[in-house]
């Protein structure tokens, strides 16, 4: 039930069911693909406690939900029979680069995982080899080795379905084309070929190549069906069409693969990985340095599904792959920050987040710690990425490599075991995941999070002290009692995510201007409202818990955007009584949504307070 809460609230937030083109999930976020993203209302997403961040990229409009994304995404699609909307025509401009993003998600992103999973079983194998617990001819080994190779080899059939679907083809067409082109006969084929006995297809001579474990040739080949599906379907009689598509599809794409797509989109491939190749030998060590610190920055913002199809490609290609162990030092960098403040942290919410966002970071899940612990205290981000840079470089410099596919977490250690043993590389890895980490956790004990009190304290007025340049008040909007932050029953306003500042629980139904400034967001429900002062403080008030679900009934605004006012003037008017009669939690944070940019924010009021009366300070 929980789930399916959450789900409504985000298919209103991103502009109802009429707005999403498509939805599709990974490992922790919902992408959504909308008709107009102006309808999407991304402050609101972000206050709902279900929701770590917003990212829109690649052409995606990205819900960050965290380790429990699958189970709201089914929760999604259920109701709102979203499943098979990944087909609607997307006519929203987008830039090339977006649309190569948004592309190569949409066709690694439906079976990421158990390729994922598949590569730490390679791993384990490649582990018990050297420890000599298995033995390469037994039984045992063998049957791991086929569940941890099978999908590896035949993942052109899994990218033929997944390539169908993105470029709006039928998907078991382009799996048709996937499997000719690793069927038993090509193989042959090719043995024949290698022995002086070349084939044609109607005296056309065939290049045959071994495209087991290939990535390009069957994205490209899906592309070219999908473009002749379009032009065969509407043409042909409506009562044959279901056969006679596919039909003209098969006899045109499967020869046009091995005659012409294959062997080109097979040169192109080769080109991709020794490019990358000739790159990384320039300088491994800065090449892993560069990786290590902009990694988290890709993940952000999406990007890192860029670097997906070079690290299939080099294993594909070379049977290994230089790129994806630089990465694993980024992400053991961010969880380093992030241990660094739930050690150093007296804040008790603070430092439960910090302790669950850590376990997932080692896992290679690093969004709830980037968004709800490290990027919004910027220094730890900061001292995540250097250590990340740091690590990688020794990577880079002792070359190590991986010999199965994964996303970079501790499981990384297991994949870059060769054959042959152990080795320095692989020493390698663990002084630089040591490096990154440990780095990353000290600096941010030491100068990553400045607390000025136990969050628990209620600070009394002070005068500022005399090295402060200017302190800046922040009146009661509103009547009632005062509660201290950490008291309000939503993690997100009382972890600090948002801002510090104060919480109160009104007792008339109407806020009032808490600073001289102008009026940055009325927010369309009415429920909360964002102010910037003229001394530079954004001001957020938010009347109520999850009162956005009212969908703006029982609020009154009184201002606009972009409306200058003054301590005093009215911003809202709210029925106290119809709110709580519909069951809503009245309670009303007051933050400073910008805390990081001053010195501190402290509270001058722990009883009742009126309109107007002395609430924070701003000291900078």
């Amino acid at each position: 039930m929980q789930y399916q809460e959450l789900a409504d609230d985000i298919v209103a937030g991103v502009g109802g069911k009429e707005n999403i083109i498509s939805v599709m999930h990974c490992a922790t976020r919902l992408r959504f693909k909308l008709k107009e993203r102006q309808k999407a209302h991304t402050a609101e997403l972000k206050n709902n406690p279900g929701v770590i961040m917003v990212v829109e990229s690649g052409g995606q409009y990205q819900v960050v939900i965290g380790n429990q994304v699958a189970e709201v995404y089914r929760a999604l699609t259920a109701r709102y029979a979203l499943d098979h909307a990944d087909n609607v025509e997307d006519t929203t401009p987008q830039n090339l680069f977006a649309r190569f993003i948004d592309l190569v998600s949409g066709i690694f992103t439906p079976f990421i995982g158990v390729m994922i999973a598949t590569g730490i079983i390679k791993g384990l194998l490649a582990l018990a080899l050297v420890l000599g617990v298995m033995d390469a001819s037994s039984g045992s080994y063998k049957v791991l080795f086929v569940a941890s190779d099978g999908l590896f080899y035949f993942l052109p059939i899994l990218l033929g379905y997944s390539a169908g679907k993105k470029f709006g083809g039928n998907p078991f067409v382009s799996m048709a084309i996937a499997a000719a082109l690793v069927h038993p006969l090509i193989l042959e084929a090719m043995q024949q070929q290698q022995a002086g006995k070349p084939l044609t297809f109607v005296g056309i001579p065939l290049e045959i190549l071994n495209y087991s474990s290939s990535v390009i040739p069957i994205i490209f080949a899906a592309w070219v069906s999908s473009l002749i599906e379009r032009w065969v379907h509407p043409r042909s009689p409506g009562a044959v069409r279901n056969f006679t598509t596919p039909l003209v599809c098969l006899l045109t794409t499967v020869p046009l693969t091995f005659l012409a797509i294959g062997p080109a989109a097979t040169w192109l491939s080769r080109l991709l990985a020794e490019g990358y190749l000739w790159i990384y030998s320039l300088s491994p060590m800065m090449a892993g340095a560069v990786m290590g610190a902009i990694w988290q920055i890709c993940v952000i913002f999406g990007l890192h599904w860029g670097l997906v199809p070079i690290m299939l490609n080099n294993l594909a290609n070379f049977g290994h792959d230089t790129l994806l162990p630089l990465l694993m030092p980024a992400v053991l960098g961010q969880a380093g920050a992030t241990l660094g403040i739930f050690l150093r942290t007296r804040d008790i919410t603070l430092k439960a987040m910090a302790g669950s966002a850590f376990t997932a970071s080692i896992f290679g899940i690093t969004e709830p710690a980037v968004y709800g612990v490290t990027l919004p205290r910027r220094r730890p981000f900061i001292f995540g990425c250097i250590g990340g840079a740091l690590g990688a470089a020794i990577l880079g410099f002792w070359h190590t490599t991986i010999y199965s596919f994964g996303f970079p977490s501790i499981f990384t250690f297991i994949q870059v075991v060769p054959s042959t043993g152990l080795d320095a590389s692989v020493m390698a890895s663990f002084a630089g995941a040591l490096v990154a980490l440990i780095f990353a956790c000290v600096m941010t004990y030491v100068f990553g999070l400045q607390e000025s009190a136990p969050p628990s304290a209620v600070v009394e007025p002070v005068a500022a002290p005399a090295t402060l340049t200017r302190r800046e008040s922040v009146v009661s909007p509103m009547a009632g009692e005062v509660l201290s932050l950490e008291k309000v029953k939503d993690e997100t306003f009382a972890s600090g995510l948002l801002g510090k500042g104060a919480a109160i629980l009104p007792q008339v139904g109407r806020v009032v201007s808490p600073v001289n400034g102008v009026v940055s967001s009325m927010f369309r429900t009415g429920h909360a409202i964002g102010l910037t002062s003229d001394q530079g403080a954004e001001v957020l008030i938010h009347v109520g818990l999850d009162t956005v679900k009212l969908d703006g009934q029982y609020f009154h605004p009184q201002v606009q955007n972009d409306q200058p006012v003054k301590i005093g003037d009215v911003l809202l008017e709210f029925d106290i009584e119809a709110i709580k009669s519909a069951g809503f939690d009245l309670t009303t944070p007051v933050l400073v949504s910008n805390s990081d940019d001053f010195i501190d924010v402290l509270t001058l009021n722990n009883s009742a307070v009126s309109e107007g009366s002395p609430l924070l300070a701003v000291l900078k």
